[in-house]
């Protein structure tokens, strides 16, 4: 039945709720020549402009409606009597809405009544109304649990208050033989790689089936279309029996393709009453100088107009998903494997290397000769990190560009179920030895004026700032790592070094005080009083490289009158103090964060015009960090009663927090060829606790 206007000119149920409030308004046409059917999206409302539909000659009207339907007028009626016709003028606005979704099609009604000055009725504009309810629902709350209509789904704000789905780029591969990524396939490959994927649910209620004509379509911007795909699940298709959709469960040809960069907008399912139908979001790339990462979904009602014309939207809905950054892991993370290589002449240290591991309690990785090809600088080949979100996380390795004997082992190793892969492509003339990621490290979590760094920051190598000729680290490498956001990078000076490696000169070891780590430099200066102590205490005849095969031993005395090699080490200490006052600045570190290590550098002409540096004896700074042991290269230095001085010294300094050192011989396999422990290793870590849409950014 038809509910009568009261004095005011609303309905008496809507007296005593609020007006209807919605920020989808739709116009609606009134048709006084014959019934005008409307399908209406609840949670929107419907405008019709009553004067425009009104015959000429009218100055009243009057509206009915089915219990369902709900409405307001503005400009709010004056109070007249009770069910009194209510005057019209040029800007009478009827809003009408819904309370809740319709069963059947037609099953509401709203009419208009027309007046003329003697209140005798000119014409009915009547409305068909089907109700629908419609949501496109994503975990915009990062819970792990797609909640209905949340409504911030449509947007993303970082923060623990913040709000936004999170989408991971689908970089790992679920198969093991012939591989490729996950993201590179035609299709889903198989069920279980629906995980790495994010949920977003399209939840309808209404009628058996939309009015003719009607239908719903998923779309995405062509400039998202490169980074984003949607799959949906069949098993809830209506004309699939309890048995099909058992099985559609778990067979990957029912997991159709929705949303590709060929295809931008798609038809999708309307499954009638109280429904749900799962999609599958999968990222294809990690943000980069180009993509900051933020893609949007719109699910779209369609409306037909007339045959032969092309349907117009009525409703849309949005959701908003940014993509999960790469995230580097620090020394002060718990280990999970270690990785080395193994070569014909590197015996002594996979000794070494498997005595700290073993004793460490973790795994360790051996990368042979068949896989290797000689290349024993798994730390320049990658870098371990990982990808989070909600409901899935897993590692992920970077894929350097330098391409030595070893560029096949991450993909061909490492990439597979649950372990993700990424590289950047770089012109083969703009790639040095600076791309090599012993010259990619990132500092623990730190505070800096302030500002807040949960997951650490960047630290990279390159050329001095007013260097006119320099190397640096290749463009689309920077480039990524910048745009990750979560991790703002730090730009060291590194290409005073021949080799030109961060890790030459630097890195982090755990600490139960301060700040929870102690940054330690290279430092020819502790070097230099080290042996003055050593000869005022009557050692200057005592060695360095005694014992050690083919090298030509020297003396404390010797060290020590090497004026030319005194000027070297001074100026290798002005630039190592460059970038300590740079790692203070940017890292928040005061003088007690810092342990500086007895080492000394020696400098070689390169590349006819320029000279660099070495270390003069195995480089300590470049160590492996396993929890509280420590991996350091022997540095065969003068003997002390029986002891290295130089390894007594970063004894001192280390065990006073707690750490265990460790001293493994890399000199003939790793140091004469320029590179140390830390060069030769690579460590896969555990995730940080903390969540990276939690920053505040």
């Amino acid at each position: 039945m038809f509910q009568q206007l009261s004095q005011t000119g609303v309905p008496a149920f809507l007296q005593k709720r609020r007006k209807v409030s919605s920020d989808y308004h739709r116009t609606c046409r009134l048709d006084t020549e014959k019934p005008h059917k409307v399908l209406h999206v609840l949670g929107t409302s419907l405008e019709a402009n009553l004067n425009r539909s009104a015959p000429p000659s009218s100055r009243f009207f009057s509206v009915k409606c089915t219990p369902s339907v709900k409405y307001s007028i503005s400009p709010p009626p004056q109070e007249t009597s009770h069910l009194a016709p209510i005057p019209l003028n040029e800007n009478s606005v009827l809003l009408i809405s819904m309370s809740y979704a319709s069963h059947f099609e037609n099953d509401s009604k709203l009419s208009v009544w027309y007046y003329g000055e003697n209140k005798k009725v000119l014409a009915r504009a009547l409305l068909h109304l089907t109700a629908v309810e419609i949501s496109l629902d994503v975990d915009a709350d990062r819970d792990g649990v797609v909640e209905k209509n949340n409504p911030n789904k449509g947007s993303w704000k970082w923060g623990s208050n913040g709000h936004g789905a999170v989408l991971l780029v689908n970089c790992d591969s679920e198969r093991t033989y012939w591989k490729k990524l996950d993201s590179e396939q035609e299709s889903v490959s198989r069920v279980s790689d629906l995980k790495d994927m994010s949920v977003m649910v399209l939840r309808t209620r209404g009628p058996s089936k939309l009015p003719e004509g009607y239908k719903l379509t998923m779309h995405i911007s062509q400039g998202d279309a490169e980074s984003v795909r949607v799959f949906r699940s069949r098993c809830c298709d209506p004309v699939k029996n309890s048995l099909q959709r058992f099985l559609y469960k778990y067979f990957v040809k029912d997991y159709p393709l929705v949303l590709s960069s060929e295809v931008l907008s798609q038809e999708v399912p309307y499954l009638g009453g109280a429904a749900e139908m799962d999609f599958y979001v999968e990222g294809l790339r990690f943000p980069d100088k180009d993509f900051d990462g933020l893609i949007s979904i719109n699910l779209s009602l369609l409306e037909p107009v007339s045959a032969g014309l092309p349907e117009t939207p009525i409703f849309t809905d949005k959701v908003v998903l940014r993509v999960a950054p790469w995230i580097m892991t620090p020394n002060t993370l718990e280990p999970v494997e270690v990785f080395v290589c193994s070569t014909s002449d590197n015996y002594q240290f996979l000794k070494g290397m498997r005595n700290l591991v073993a004793k460490s309690g973790y795994k360790l990785k051996i990368c042979h000769e068949y896989m290797n090809r000689g290349d024993r600088w798994m730390q320049d080949e990658l870098e371990f990190g990982y990808i989070d979100s909600p409901h899935q996380r897993f590692p992920v390795v970077l894929d350097s560009p330098r391409d030595g004997n070893l560029q096949d082992f991450p993909y061909n190793e490492l990439l597979g179920p649950d372990f993700g892969y990424v590289t950047r492509v770089a012109e083969r003339k703009d790639v040095s030895s600076l791309d090599s990621f012993g010259n990619l490290e990132v500092s623990p979590p730190v505070t800096v004026n302030g500002k807040n760094y949960p997951l650490g920051r960047i630290l990279i190598g390159v050329a001095f700032p007013t260097a006119t000729k320099g190397r640096n680290m290749t463009k689309v490498v920077q480039d990524f790592l910048w745009a990750q956001k979560v991790q703002e990078p730090i730009a060291l000076f590194s290409d005073w070094l021949i080799v030109g490696h961060i890790d030459e000169f630097m890195t982090f070891v755990p600490a139960p005080d301060r700040k929870g780590f102690r940054l330690l430099l290279a430092s020819p200066d502790a070097g230099y009083k080290l042996f003055r102590g050593l000869q005022s205490d009557g050692h200057g005849q005592a060695k360095l490289f005694e014992g050690v095969e083919d090298e030509e031993p020297v003396t404390v005395d010797e060290i020590l009158n090497d004026d030319s090699l005194q000027a070297e080490n001074n100026y290798v200490q002005s630039c190592i103090d460059w970038n300590r006052d740079v790692l203070k600045r940017e890292l928040g570190l005061e003088e007690e964060d810092i342990i500086d290590l007895p080492i000394l550098f020696k400098l070689g002409l390169e590349d006819s015009d320029k000279y660099r540096a070495a270390a003069y004896y195995p480089d300590m700074v470049n160590m492996i960090v396993l929890g509280k042991n420590l991996g350091i290269p022997k540095p065969f230095g003068p003997k002390v009663n029986g002891l290295c001085a130089l390894e007594a010294e970063v004894r001192s300094l280390m065990e006073g927090l707690g750490l265990s050192c460790t001293f493994i011989d890399d000199f003939a396999s790793y140091h004469k060829l320029l590179g140390e422990v830390h060069c030769g290793s690579n460590v896969r870590r555990e995730p940080f606790d903390f969540r990276w849409w939690n920053l505040e950014m």
